[in-house]
């Protein structure tokens, strides 16, 4: 029998890659967000109402407040109290109602700002995160500890991962809260429909990231699921196979919507980190096949031509 997978955060770019996908043991279970009918995890009772009815035998908890550089730099309260309150609602929750695997979603933004790369899991709590997205980060730290004291305390299995930089089908092209690539995908749209042939974006452009297609997700959450031992502590599911600069980004994108315009940089504006590489050696040694998932050159095909096709019903334009 199939094991029923509750995944909150369904409407995100995380939670809808799980809609289109299947798995051999398990049965996906979106759960939308409160928008569109879902409960809000930010209020307690909504959230043990849910988990009380709930069928599910795992979570995987991606749900959060989630934004770019600019997002988390202007609103870090919120960033703290939203997240934490989601994440303290939904663990309880789980943990209450006896479901005895979870998996939530960090960010390798979490990981400490002066450290030594790559970035491996037992560097999480040594050191402070980047001053740019510090509350961010450290409401998710806490996950990391909140699922360890579940496991101490009631043996069940519950750990933490955390991708890389995420990108793809559903993004949130909104300019105030996006990441870099739906970003710089919306920005330099917007400048084109325009009929301007330059596009100013954040920083220098010289920062290295690893980026992660969402839609590869799926399939490195159920080849944890299914595994027949616990797994220990946090384990990082990024793409690792290369680390692009900024401005390659800029440039792939800029190709993949045919587009001749010059790209400015803005350096008055934030860079953020030069670069956070990450290690998936934990991943790897768990038998998973770094090879399988998507380059970013095809990702970023596959998400402009949904973008291209999907415009303007799309999240984050209004």
């Amino acid at each position: 029998m199939k094991k029923n997978v509750y995944i909150t955060g369904g409407s995100g770019l995380v939670g809808t890659a799980f809609k289109n996908s299947s798995h051999d043991s398990i049965n996906w279970h979106p759960i939308p967000g409160p928008s569109t009918g879902g409960p809000d995890f930010l209020d307690r009772k909504q959230t043990f109402d849910f988990f009380e009815k709930s069928k599910a035998d795992a979570i995987v908890h991606t749900a959060a407040r989630v934004g770019g550089i600019r997002a988390n730099m202007e609103n870090p309260l919120d960033f703290y109290s939203e997240n934490t309150r989601i994440n303290v609602n939904v663990l309880d929750a789980a943990a209450h109602f006896g479901i005895k695997k979870c998996i939530s979603f960090l960010s390798t933004c979490v990981y400490p700002d002066n450290t030594t790369f790559p970035l491996s899991e037992n560097k999480i709590h040594l050191g402070a995160p980047h001053s740019s997205n510090f509350a961010y980060a450290y409401a998710k730290r806490m996950l990391d500890i909140h699922s360890r004291a579940i496991k101490s305390q009631l043996g069940f299995n519950y750990f933490c991962v955390s991708p890389n930089n995420l990108y793809g089908i559903n993004d949130n092209f909104d300019l105030e809260n996006s990441h870099v690539i739906p970003a710089i995908i919306r920005k330099m749209y917007d400048a084109n429909r325009l009929g301007n042939n330059e596009v100013k974006l954040w920083g220098s452009g010289t920062p290295l990231r690893e980026f992660t297609f969402a839609d590869d997700i799926p399939d490195i959450i159920g080849f944890l699921l299914t595994r027949n031992h616990n797994i220990d502590d946090v384990i990082n599911i990024g793409n690792t196979m290369e680390e692009v600069t900024i401005n390659k980004v800029a440039r792939l994108i800029r190709k993949c919507l045919g587009y001749n315009m010059n790209v400015i940089w803005d350096t008055s504006q934030p860079t953020g980190q030069l670069r956070k590489p990450s290690s998936s050696e934990k991943l790897e040694a768990l038998g998973y096949d770094l090879n399988s998932m998507t380059k970013i050159e095809d990702g970023l095909t596959k998400t402009i031509t949904w973008f291209l096709k999907s415009y303007p019903k799309i999240r984050g334009i209004k």
